[in-house]
């Protein structure tokens, strides 16, 4: 008796494996450049880009080299750009945060003008970077976030960056009732066409180290008493519910790679899109990895981009935007 129809598997999932050419047909995600966004660091009063030590291939740019990077990133087709400003001075109000004159504000305005027809300008509405104790809000007496105070300064905030020309405010302080507050200010002042994209579910992660060093922060203790327990699942996907509840127009989950159960959740249940930043310290891990020789560089980048996009994320905020769009163009994705 011959046995071999039933010593050989019928089914073979391998046959869509064989060839470049069978896997990328049936590949279940696929990469797109318009789902990639830079985020990108303006420092005020520097005459020439600055490295970032900890982000290899990363930097704060001067007025110059940040003409030229938007010029790229437009060339690029990428879908937009993340705006972080670092102001020369700091106080207790974040007061360079609302100044039209201040380094994010302009920084906006130059970014409306050169590339605004062909990239979404976006910009990071928190106060951490211009603070000179590096909290995200307005401390009380005793030396706490104050959350409704925060509100206020948040709107003015909103209404400066819209004025300035952002088309998608990044409300990442994880302010409770942030995008209910921002939202009214913006329609009552004239801006219903500006778009909120909710920081919803950013967790207290370690990962964010590289990013401290990017904005010069001044941050002394933690942010635990208002971003995310890590080890909170239902609680991101709530706080992404109460945000669209209160009309964000994107809500996003921050870092992406450890938390992709929570993307997954909130890309589940949410009508809006669901965006992901890839931080700095997955960034600076990957690079720093590739740069002793213990992974293969190219691909690991694309498969961390690829585990975001398959977990759910719309776009992903991610320091490789520009040179992973090119691999994109290049079809060197497989």
């Amino acid at each position: 008796m011959n046995n071999s129809a039933t010593s050989s598997p019928v089914v073979r999932p391998r046959r869509l494996r064989e060839t470049a050419a069978l896997r990328r047909a049936t590949a279940e995600t696929r990469l797109h450049a318009a789902d990639l966004v830079l985020p990108m660091f303006v420092r005020e009063g520097l005459s020439e880009p600055a490295p970032i030590l900890s982000m290899p291939g990363v930097v704060q740019h001067s007025t110059d080299s940040f003409r030229r990077a938007l010029a790229e990133a437009a060339e690029s087709s990428i879908g937009g750009v993340m705006l972080f400003g670092v102001p020369e001075h700091r106080d207790a109000l974040g007061s360079g945060a609302t100044d039209p004159q201040g380094v994010l504000n302009m920084a906006t305005e130059i970014a409306a003008a050169e590339i605004g027809d062909s990239l979404v300008v976006q910009t990071d509405l928190c106060l951490d970077e211009f603070t000179d104790h590096g909290h995200c809000g307005v401390l009380n007496d005793r030396g706490q976030v104050d959350n409704d105070a925060t509100l206020e300064r948040y709107c003015e905030m909103a209404l400066a960056q819209a004025a300035a020309g952002s088309r998608i405010l990044g409300l990442s302080g994880m302010m409770d009732g942030q995008v209910a507050a921002t939202r009214a200010v913006l329609d009552e002042h004239g801006y219903p066409d500006v778009a909120l994209l909710a920081y919803s579910a950013k967790y207290a992660s370690a990962l964010y180290g590289p990013f401290r060093e990017a904005v010069d922060s001044q941050l002394v203790g933690n942010r635990r008493s208002y971003q995310l327990d890590p080890g909170n699942r239902r609680e991101g996907l709530r706080e992404a519910l109460i945000d669209v509840s209160e009309a964000a127009d994107i809500v996003m989950v921050k870092p992406a790679l450890s938390y992709l159960d929570v993307l997954s959740d909130v890309a589940a249940a949410s009508p809006v899109p669901v965006w992901a930043y890839q931080v700095s310290g997955e960034y600076a891990m990957i690079e720093a990895a590739a740069a002793n020789g213990w992974i293969d560089r190219d691909r690991a980048i694309l498969e961390s981009i690829t585990s975001i996009t398959r977990a759910g994320a719309d776009t992903t905020l991610t320091y490789w935007a520009i040179e992973l769009a090119a691999w994109i163009h290049e079809g060197r994705t497989a």
